[in-house]
């Protein structure tokens, strides 16, 4: 569970529309009224913004990002000199807050306090979803790949999305703006902090191209190659803290979205199994939604159908697909 992630093949690119600077067929700049008010108010120009919506339209993210100051140079990772603590006289070392840290630390301020958070939890045999990656990792055309439990949740939490459309949506005051692509968010610990790139369009890569694409994801963040583009027009989160050893948390939601969900470790336990106490693979999630959007029901069968996918994975693709 704690690997880290190896290297990876190259992703087959998925079709992607063309979102360079929001333009649509004519050079229009794509835009919904209320995102063209919110840029003005803002004093944003939609011209010079890279959409991460449909089409290559411009979402409120897209411009409540280029107002913060986000839209920047690739995050480059600072050299193991300049990270290194160095104390004064007064053993104490004072640090400045700002880029990646400073803007992570605004955008979780501002979603804690303005969206009503609500956390749910869930421990799961996930005894069958191992031994179902072990099978995977000896099929010959996946033995290149980088194959984690992370996979199973991302494609367990798409194809929950696809029974329950409403999570993967976003409060926009006036109206609830309910989204058909998933641009799947993995936070990722740098040097330079907190970071949530993104998997554009994940409900359409097949599981090949999905594992590529999360090994791609982590690798380049850790690298510090992560571009701000990769970072925009996220819909919904997994926060991965089993790495570090956590069994789960209550995740603050990045803003805009409407879901995230913690993954913890896994690990070894006494379970009742077929009536038996016995020694099962098991992990616990943790998932906050916003309550303004999600109800307890709708969190409930959200998490619990994520559950039953990681319980036995094989059985719930022949069901569910």
């Amino acid at each position: 569970m704690g690997d880290k992630p190896a290297s990876t093949a190259t992703i087959p690119a998925p079709q992607v529309h063309d979102r360079r600077k929001g333009a649509g067929p004519g050079g229009l700049v794509l835009a919904k009224p209320p995102v063209r008010k919110l840029a003005k108010d803002l004093g944003v120009d939609l011209s010079t913004l890279t959409g991460s919506g449909p089409l290559g339209s411009i979402t409120r993210e897209d411009v409540q990002q280029a107002a913060s100051g986000s839209v920047a140079e690739p995050i480059a990772v600072p050299s193991v000199a300049t990270s290194a603590a160095s104390f004064g006289a007064d053993r104490e070392q004072r640090i400045p807050v700002k880029g990646v840290r400073k803007l992570t630390a605004e955008n979780m301020s501002r979603s804690a306090f303005t969206a009503p958070h609500v956390t749910e939890f869930l421990t799961v045999d996930v005894t069958r979803a191992m031994k179902a990656l072990d099978r995977l990792r000896g099929r010959l055309e996946w033995r290149d790949v980088r194959v984690s439990p992370l996979l199973l949740v991302a494609k367990a939490v798409l194809l929950a999305v696809k029974r329950h459309p409403m999570v993967n949506s976003t409060w926009a005051g006036d109206e609830i703006v309910v989204k058909e692509y998933v641009n799947l968010g993995i936070a990722a610990a740098t040097e330079r902090g907190l970071i949530v790139p993104n998997v554009k369009d994940a409900g359409r890569l097949s599981l090949r191209e999905l594992a590529d694409a999360l090994t791609d994801l982590v690798q380049t963040a850790k690298s510090g190659r992560t571009s701000p583009a990769d970072m925009s027009g996220g819909t919904l989160t997994i926060t991965n803290v089993g790495v570090f050893g956590v069994d789960t948390g209550t995740p603050i939601l990045p803003p805009g979205e409407s879901a995230i969900l913690a993954f913890g470790a896994v690990r070894e336990m006494p379970w009742v199994h077929k009536g038996k106490v016995k020694a099962r693979q098991v992990t616990t999630l943790g998932l906050s939604f916003d309550h303004r959007i999600i109800d307890g029901e709708l969190g409930s069968k959200f998490l619990r159908d994520i559950g039953d996918f990681l319980a036995d994975p094989e059985a719930a693709l022949l069901a569910w697909t």
